[in-house]
């Protein structure tokens, strides 16, 4: 429930910047260049709570009432100068990956999705490498939580490096979901599956820790195989009212661009004006990166790590 709760303060808050945002709008934007493809690397997909064909799970956490479909999202992309998307498969399915079957299929190329399966299920290894041979080439990272207290991972465990291990004799990315208080345990396992890409998601959940608890997270630069993902960029104006910027730049010289991707924007509510002015929200953010070094994190540096293709 904390983390829906997070992200409906952040679409509430985000409306009233839409129009301010977009009077401040670049006159350049640099990943609209079709060299570089803009690749939203985070966004969830839901059928809604009235859409029998997709159920949610008896445990999810949260139950979202309106759908936001592929078919909208794929709207928001063509109007918002989105090439491709990555749907990051919520918690509300849990381990059922019915919808996200259904929202691959309808993305005909141009979406990959995320897994969710469980360390310590004795099926969970053969339940992914099927969804993977399912759907080959299109699913991209297993998502691991560390969020709410009462859904942490087995810390310290074979059952959490079993999972770990599956997800990289997969070729899978590892994408970790955390609040900054569990990363040390995760560490570790970083460092052993060095071959593993590790996706960061959320900046690291910056605000939902210490400086000094989210400084491990900053200090994970020093391994090659993390990246991190610029995505749920809070308002200032909503508690913690702490500046989002500062934490951005401040990865951006840690990771560099060729370790940063960025995500976010869509919603049940989203425009195709709506979804171009997060992203313009982000390059705005990263305008002390050249040109060049912007179309990456906007979508270049994505492409090469799920195998997207250039944009047409």
């Amino acid at each position: 429930m904390k983390e829906a709760l997070t992200r409906r303060r952040f679409i509430g808050a985000n409306v009233g910047l839409i129009a301010a945002t977009a009077m401040a709008r670049p006159t350049h934007i640099v990943a609209d260049d079709k060299r570089v493809p803009v690749v939203d690397t985070h966004l969830h997909c839901f059928a809604g709570s009235d859409d029998g064909r997709f159920p949610y799970h008896r445990d999810a956490p949260y139950r979202p009432e309106k759908p936001a479909t592929p078919e909208h999202l794929l709207d928001c992309m063509k109007q918002g100068g989105v090439d491709f998307a990555v749907v990051v498969h919520p918690e509300p399915y849990q381990d059922d990956h019915r919808y996200l079957s259904h929202c691959l299929a309808v993305g005909d190329g141009k979406l990959k999705g995320t897994c969710l399966l469980f360390a310590g299920r004795p099926d969970t290894a053969t339940r992914m490498a099927a969804l993977v041979k399912q759907h080959p080439k299109q699913i991209v990272a297993a998502r691991i939580h560390a969020y709410a207290p009462d859904r942490l991972p087995p810390f310290c465990k074979p059952e959490l490096r079993d999972l770990w291990k599956a997800v990289t004799d997969l070729g899978l990315a590892i994408q970790l979901h955390f609040e900054p208080r569990y990363a040390p345990g995760f560490e570790p396992l970083i460092q052993e599956f060095s071959s593993a890409k590790v996706i960061i998601d959320h900046l690291g959940r910056p605000f939902q820790g210490t400086p000094d608890e989210h400084a491990v997270v900053v200090r994970w630069s020093r391994f090659k195989n993390t990246v991190m993902k610029i995505s749920s960029l809070p308002d200032s104006r909503t508690y913690p009212l702490r500046e989002v910027a500062p934490v951005v730049k401040s990865l951006a010289a840690a990771f560099g661009p060729d370790r940063l991707i960025y995500g976010g924007g869509f919603s049940e509510t989203a425009t195709g004006d709506s979804y171009r002015v997060y992203r313009d929200r982000v390059q705005t953010i990263l305008s002390d990166l050249s040109a060049s070094d912007q179309a990456k994190v906007l979508g270049g540096t994505a492409a090469k790590l799920f195998g997207f293709p250039d944009a047409a």
